[in-house]
């Protein structure tokens, strides 16, 4: 079954961390650029940073220095270390292939005191 399945997400205090992770199933995850979005309450999808196959990565300035994307091949996963987290990263996140059509159904992360 082809599917991206994210987990790792919940309620933190601001200046928490949490790890995400983005489980795949039914493609060759090791050739595939993959991303990290996240969808706000009343705002667009927006991307948040992606790694290619070799493990290069990018980041949306907001998160710079603050979030870590990785994955590990072997277990055909992604990962999101998000750190000092604040009241606006609150979303639902979604891992992807990025440039693709396959999504996860989002895990969902609120940054409240």
């Amino acid at each position: 079954q082809v599917q991206l399945v994210e987990s790792g997400g919940g309620l933190v205090q601001p200046g928490g961390s949490l790890r995400l992770s983005c489980a795949a199933s039914g493609i060759v995850f090791r050739t595939y650029v993959m991303a990290w979005f996240r969808q706000a309450p009343g705002k667009q999808r927006e991307l948040v940073a992606y790694i290619t196959a070799d493990g290069s990565s990018h980041y949306e300035d907001s998160v710079q220095g603050r979030f870590t994307i990785s994955r590990d091949n072997d277990k055909n996963t992604m990962y999101l270390q998000m750190n000092s987290l604040k009241p606006g990263d609150t979303a639902i996140y979604y891992c992807t292939i990025f440039g693709g059509s396959l999504w996860g159904r989002g895990t969902s992360v609120t940054v409240s005191s």
